[in-house]
């Protein structure tokens, strides 16, 4: 089989206009009906993935039959997404009217809400409907979901037959799979004391006198620091920081409580975690150390997530780095750590690979009674889908529903990111034609696609928006539904990377890839050098191959596309260094030694390396060439 070249004008034409206004604005996306469960091909139900691998807590001391592993489901066809424009042709073989190349319906229609009928086995996929016609049902105006505790599980998928148990449960089996029943060590308590004056100090009478130069410095800095607070892209970090450094020794000393604290959060919200933000944010608690004043809870939990969050890839470098200012803050400052402490710690623990880590936090946590929010729930179901434990993706979602904390979009993209990872790409992909639809419903015509644009300010407000609606919806149950409904489901641009990361990279899959970018455009989300990565990434895995659909025609017209976003100053648009490493493996793969150099002058023109950056890429560039 070979892939016609008629899918350069969608994944191409997508990234080129991308980032400008829409051409087709009258297009209007798919809205997926909401499937059954899966099925087996002789009519009765699939396989449960996990049928050998029920939790069940036991105190029997007697040995249990080992752990049975998971048995694959069957899976069911794939829900119709947007126009990929491929044609499938036999190679050899003259086209012919069962040979021609189809075209895939764009849009597939909405069928009834599945939230009528919680995981009826007797639903399928409503019939396609186009929507260009005007008398499309598309067209008509649909009843609003009331997000109810039932809606909003059924958006995940469950086991056919299976009883989805406690997230207590599946910890238990992950810690005991023979359910031998091991009784837990007893953790030490520790207890400390801090008084209200240590944190007050100093205080405007007890600051060092300035004089007429240093008054002057202070007067612009909290200007600088208050603007930043109010208006984050008004004001840039580099300019306080520089600000600060025009003070004399000892700088924390001229400046007050209450402006420490003020200078401390703008600096710990800065637009990217990187190493530059990392470095100046440890700079300014050094100076404060130096000085014997100590730092609040917030500032000690700030300063774990600079040391654990600002690399791409979390690795045992930075578990540590997170563990010993775990250890200072508790042991030498006699701070007790708060339930975001715990949360930021499993997540690191998560991410590096440390299951074992990870549960000795999360128990520690529990027996010191802290309670859980919406960041321990999505922090759940993160750790099971790197465990591939989909049953206990499905508990930590439910318990996160009956706890009444809000469910948006960070919550279903952890689901879809775990369900892929687990192997069940059916699940996630209904999934995620249930968040579309769910946003193509929300003012009752279909409307035309568009959210709005996030940004990382913007995030941190959403979500300080959902703790305190579910702190209103829990005091006043009949009010939760109504909260639910404000919040976002619409599919944002980590759902794409998710999706373009898993189908291009690990299942070389162009044409989904393609589909996905152009719903990318139809949402107009803007687009980001993280998806160039994930495409890039793609090609130095699956091309240069015969007839492979990674060809270095459709890799060039990626690079034009980069090439034209970047010279046009678009927004979330930069070379950075691993964009520029896998875009020179990619045209390694694909094409000649000397396109390789070509690619890698045309990126220094538009990069400003520091001589460090500059010659790392001058020693890859040289292993790259020689190979």
């Amino acid at each position: 089989m070979r892939v016609s070249s008629r899918i350069d004008g969608s994944i191409c034409g997508a990234i080129l206009f991308l980032h400008r206004p829409s051409l087709s604005s009258n297009r209007s996306a798919a809205a997926a009906s909401f499937p059954a469960p899966v099925h087996s091909p002789g009519g009765g139900p699939a396989r449960s993935f996990h049928s050998g691998c029920t939790v069940r807590r036991s105190t029997s001391t007697s040995t249990a039959t080992p752990r049975s592993r998971p048995s694959v489901p069957q899976r069911r066809p794939l829900l119709t997404l947007p126009a990929l424009r491929v044609s499938h042709t036999r190679v050899g073989s003259s086209p012919g009217p069962s040979t021609s190349a189809t075209r895939v319906n764009h849009t597939a229609a909405l069928a009834e809400s599945p939230f009528d009928s919680e995981f009826d086995d007797n639903d399928a996929p409503a019939p396609q409907d186009s929507l260009d016609d005007p008398q499309s049902p598309l067209r008509k105006p649909r009843r609003r979901l009331s997000f109810s505790k039932k809606e909003l599980l059924a958006l995940i998928d469950p086991y056919d037959g299976e009883e989805i148990g406690a997230v207590d449960d599946y910890l238990q089996y992950l810690r005991d799979p023979y359910m031998r029943g091991y009784a837990q060590p007893d953790t030490q308590k520790f207890a400390f004391a801090r008084t209200a004056e240590d944190f007050e100090y100093p205080s405007l009478e007890q600051v060092i006198e300035a004089g007429e130069e240093e008054q002057k410095t202070l007067w612009e800095l909290r200007f600088a620091v208050l603007n930043r607070l109010r208006n984050p892209h008004k004001v840039h970090l580099d300019y306080i920081y520089d600000t600060y450094q025009r003070l004399p020794e000892p700088r924390m000393l001229y400046i007050h409580s209450r402006f420490r604290h003020q200078l401390l959060r703008a600096l710990g919200q800065p637009d990217e975690r990187d190493a530059g933000s990392m470095l100046r944010y440890f700079e300014i608690i050094a100076d404060i150390k130096n000085t014997g004043i100590p730092l609040t809870t917030a500032e000690w939990n700030c300063a774990i997530a600079f040391a654990s969050k600002y690399v791409g890839t979390v690795t045992e470098t930075e578990v540590e780095a997170a563990l010993k200012l775990w250890r200072e803050m508790e042991c030498d400052a006699g701070i007790k750590a708060t339930n975001v402490t715990f949360n930021i710690l499993f997540d690191v623990a998560c991410k590096a690979g440390n299951f074992a880590l990870a549960e000795m936090i999360y128990r520690e946590m529990e027996s010191r009674g802290h309670f859980y929010n919406r960041y321990h729930y999505t922090s759940l179901i993160h750790f099971f889908g790197l465990k591939q434990e989909a049953s206990g993706m499905r508990a930590a979602y439910k318990e996160m529903i009956n706890a009444g904390e809000m469910i948006d979009t960070v919550v279903l993209n952890a689901m879809i990111g775990g369900l892929l990872r687990s192997g069940e790409e059916a699940p996630a992909e209904r999934l995620y034609e249930r968040m579309k639809a769910a946003t193509l419903g929300d003012d009752g015509d279909g409307g035309d696609g568009s959210v709005p644009v996030r940004t990382t300010t913007s995030d941190r407000a959403i979500t300080q928006a959902l703790v305190m609606f579910a702190k209103i919806g829990r005091r006043h149950p009949p009010s939760r539904a109504a909260l639910q409904r404000m919040t976002l489901f619409s599919p944002d641009l980590q759902t794409y990377r998710i999706l373009v990361s898993h189908y291009g990279v690990k299942r070389g899959d162009l044409a989904k890839v393609a589909a996905y970018i152009d719903e990318m455009k139809f949402f107009k989300i803007p687009l980001h050098h993280a998806i160039f990565l994930a495409l890039f990434k793609g090609f130095a895995h699956h091309g240069g191959f015969p007839r492979s659909p990674w060809s270095e025609q459709r890799l060039t017209g990626i690079w034009n596309a980069l090439l034209d976003a970047l010279d046009s100053g678009a927004a979330g648009l930069e070379v950075k260094t691993w964009l520029a490493v896998w875009a020179l493996r990619a045209f390694a793969r694909c094409s000649t030694r000397e396109r390789v150099l070509d690619v890698y002058d045309a990126l220094k023109a538009r990069w400003h390396l520091d001589p460090v950056e500059e010659q790392f890429m001058i020693d890859f560039l040289g292993s790259l060439v020689n190979k």
